[in-house]
């Protein structure tokens, strides 16, 4: 990294006052961060929602679909190696050692070293690429950094009168810890595959049905700079599909379905109230086999992962679209929920579901094996959706205006580290922006922000995933150390154009 870690921005968009510095570019990895393999669990398969702490075997190679047609990849160590010792292959060009603190992320690919069922299209997806710094860039708090507004697009159908805070009365998933059978019959008729073609190619990703009129959230990976959009429902029926509204640096987009009706509409539920270890479905059409559930948990929540969207499949991976090699071109990075529940390529957009039906995430990346990109990644036991209150709120505003707005701090940050380490211990103020929310609450360049609300912040990506799930015009309590002493503020968002 070239840069001053004091001067990176780490703002959802421009707040309307002195620009920022030019940012020199990140050191972007082109391929997932590697990991050692994942502990096996009967997560992860419908029916089978037991855990099982003993390692993964390898499986017998099969080409039945309901198998997945995997052959036994090679991990590079033993069966029975303990979890924490982690191998790391030699540093290639543009890779960056991972940094755990502050994952960043890869939409998911077909895993290294398998057999990929014979497919006439390629998912997009997103890989999780390493180094906090990295995280703080393109995701500014408001110095005047990334201020393209978005406008309406020509093919917009949006309909003001939807609103996506209204519970559809069509799922009937009756209340308590329901089974995955239970969960699954109710929101499947939810979840739909959608067919994009590019320029260069085209690729397969999932969504979630908004209304009964068909207006249907999925990620911008999965349809951005796509020439025509085919949506297929659960009951194989399909239909073209426009463009409503996207929001590229938060990975959110709103497609519309034209003539249909009576559609059954997603239960939105609550992500504020996610706990460690719950039980959740995933549900999306990965490898193009539509309609396919799985089941796990709840790993962690609050991680900030950084994807570096692709508009081809070699370069970078979502666990999107099947789709052909291009150019990557923007940055997302989210306030991710963490979930062992498989996903693979072709499960971006698709959802992510508590016991109770309810849609609490928008699957969006996986961790992946391999070092290098270049061919898909598969399930490791490490997937990233997007927290359903963040999507909702943006969908909500594509739908109405084309466009989507963003919370911004104030200030540009980087990561600050201790004394004797060069592991990040918070997130440091650079800049402070004149009239901005950071400026308004007393903070200063050089503070250090240790917390946000009860989260802790442990480097510019926590700090900036933190703000870029914040609506506009919130207020957040901010913790933060100055002079060795720990001081409290409570910060007022700015508003910026998403872009």
């Amino acid at each position: 990294m070239s840069q001053d870690p004091s001067q990176q921005s780490a703002h959802g968009g421009p707040a309307g006052s002195t620009p920022e510095p030019a940012t020199p570019d990140m050191n972007r990895t082109t391929g997932p961060v590697p990991v050692t393999p994942p502990p096996a669990g009967q997560h992860g398969q419908p029916g089978q929602p037991g855990r099982n702490d003993a390692w993964w075997q390898a499986p017998q190679a099969s080409a039945r679909p309901d198998q997945g047609g995997w052959s036994a990849p090679t991990w590079g160590q033993q069966t029975g190696q303990p979890h924490d010792t982690r191998t790391f292959p030699a540093a290639g060009p543009g890779y960056v050692p991972p940094n755990y603190q502050a994952p960043v992320g890869q939409h998911a690919g077909a895993p290294t070293g398998t057999a990929v069922l014979d497919r006439p299209k390629r998912s997009r997806t997103g890989v999780i690429v390493a180094g906090t710094t990295a995280l703080a860039l393109l995701a500014g708090f408001g110095g005047g950094y990334l201020g393209a507004n978005l406008n309406s697009p020509s093919t917009s159908t949006a309909a003001a009168t939807s609103s996506l805070n209204t519970t559809p009365a069509s799922i009937n998933v009756p209340a308590g810890n329901q089974s995955v059978q239970t969960v699954a019959d109710a929101v499947l008729p939810s979840v739909v595959s959608i067919m994009a073609t590019f320029p260069s190619g085209s690729g397969e990703g999932s969504g979630v049905v908004l209304s009964s009129d068909g207006q249907i959230l999925t990620n911008a990976h999965v349809v951005k700079s796509a020439t025509d959009i085919e949506v297929r429902f659960n009951d194989g029926t399909t239909a073209p599909a426009e463009l409503v509204g996207i929001d590229a640096s938060d990975d959110i987009a709103v497609i519309k379905v034209s003539g249909v009706s009576n559609l059954t509409p997603a239960k939105l539920g609550d992500s504020g109230n996610l706990k460690v270890g719950q039980d959740v479905v995933a549900i999306g059409s990965p490898l193009g086999l539509s309609a396919t559930v799985t089941s796990g948990i709840v790993s962690a929540l609050n991680r900030p992962v950084q994807t570096q969207s692709a508009d081809t499949q070699d370069q970078q991976q979502w666990p999107g679209l099947q789709q052909q090699q291009q150019q990557p071109t923007q940055d997302t990075i989210i306030n991710a929920v963490q979930t062992d529940a498989a996903i693979n390529p072709g499960n971006s957009g698709g959802a992510l579901v508590d016991m109770n039906g309810n849609v609490i995430g928008i699957n969006s990346a996986i961790a992946s094996l391999s070092a290098s990109g270049s061919g898909e990644s598969g399930n490791i036991g490490v997937g990233f959706a997007i927290p359903i209150n963040q999507a909702k709120r943006i969908a909500q505003e594509l739908i109405d205006n084309g466009k989507a707005t963003r919370a911004v701090f104030g200030a540009s940050v980087g990561d600050a580290t201790g004394s004797n380490s060069s592991i990040p211990t918070g997130a440091k103020l650079g800049q402070i922006t004149s009239g901005g929310g950071a400026e308004a609450a007393g903070l200063q360049a050089g503070d250090v922000v240790t917390k946000i609300g009860d989260v802790p912040v442990e480097s510019a990506a926590a700090l900036i995933a933190q703000v870029r799930s914040q609506a506009p015009g919130s207020t957040v309590a901010v913790t933060y150390e100055r002079d060795g002493k720990s001081e409290t503020a409570n910060v007022t968002l700015g508003s910026a154009a998403a872009s």
